[in-house]
């Protein structure tokens, strides 16, 4: 008994091991429920709903920050607390691409959760290896921190310059990846419920071949697509603590909640054309923030207070800016 309770308290990247087993029996514990018992039935996801997955996910993940204020205290909770926000923020670019994607391989509304849901499953693997990674390079080489600094702030300015310009919407038609699959592997025409991979019968020979489906194809994609968000996403939490508990919980808890709010975040996001803005602001701030860390030192409580207000900011005037828009969509749709 004494040798396992050393085991659970023996630090792992500087947090007890019980610390990250209980964080993961947690997690476990969520996606068993989503998928095997509120969605076993495969069934279209409505918006109340995603916004009441989205209220439970929201509230546990609160909860998680509030544990880690008992047990780590308050400084470790306020930093949980500015990524938990600055992910989600971040990766609700995310959306338009996730709506592209099954808008573009057709996946009927029933089967999304399926692919939304397994591609959380990458995202906790393809996360752990990333901030990993980050929080060895940082916490070997101090001038990394200050690249991710840079790297922040002109992504910021990037961002905000990309206002400016007109939208493109890229084609999944000429997309590397897509082609590669489909000239590698068998892709079968027609959806098989929700299934990824389905036995078809070769017109050839008659043996039975194992296909990829439609729904296998945007399952890469979307993982691929999380990638590339994370590029700009784990840098921005990473410049906010180099704690890889706190880092990793932040960026599991917030994507959960993101990626239940889906169904009903891309029915809206055309109402939030200000976001951006804001989001911009808030990688120029942390970016800034790291660049200035040795001349200025800069309370957890502020960051969270300032991230809080620019982002709050940029929804309340999004919604503003287009209730006039809204109002007349509502006149003009059909009764």
């Amino acid at each position: 008994m004494d040798a396992l309770l050393a085991f659970f308290n023996t630090p792992l990247f500087g947090t007890p091991g019980w610390f990250w087993l209980a964080f993961l029996v947690l997690i476990l514990g969520l996606l068993i429920l989503d998928l095997g018992v509120l969605h076993r039935d495969q069934h279209v996801i409505e918006m109340r709903e995603s916004l009441l997955l989205y209220s439970g996910y929201f509230s546990i993940g609160l909860a998680f920050g509030a544990w880690i204020w008992l047990q780590l205290g308050a400084t470790k909770a306020l930093e949980y607390y500015t990524g938990f926000l600055v992910e989600q923020s971040l990766s609700m670019d995310n959306v338009f691409v996730m709506a592209m994607i099954l808008g573009y391989f057709g996946v009927p509304r029933r089967y999304q959760h399926r692919v939304l849901f397994w591609g959380i499953i990458g995202v906790i693997v393809l996360r752990a290896i990333m901030i990993g990674l980050g929080t060895a390079l940082v916490q070997r080489f101090d001038w990394v921190l200050y690249l991710f600094g840079a790297f922040l702030l002109l992504s910021g300015l990037k961002m905000l310059r990309g206002q400016q310009q007109p939208e493109h919407h890229p084609s999944l038609e000429q997309n590397l990846l897509v082609r590669f699959l489909r000239r590698h592997i068998r892709v079968s025409e027609d959806f098989h419920g929700g299934r990824f991979w389905v036995r078809l019968s070769d017109p050839a020979s008659g043996r039975p071949l194992l296909h990829a489906t439609p729904l296998l194809l945007a399952l890469v994609l979307i993982e691929l697509a999380d990638l590339v968000f994370a590029v700009d996403s784990v840098p921005a939490v990473l410049a906010i603590s180099q704690d890889p508990f706190i880092v990793y919980t932040s960026n599991i808890f917030a994507i959960l909640g993101l990626r239940s709010l889906y169904f009903a975040l891309a029915a809206l996001m055309h109402r939030f054309i200000y976001l951006k803005y804001a989001l911009s602001l808030v990688l120029m701030y942390i970016g800034g923030k790291i660049l200035l860390h040795d001349l200025v030192e800069v309370p957890a409580l502020l960051s969270l207070c300032v991230t809080l207000g620019l982002l709050a900011g940029g929804v309340l005037i999004s919604l503003l800016g287009t209730r006039e828009r809204a109002k007349l969509g509502r006149q003009q749709s059909p009764p």
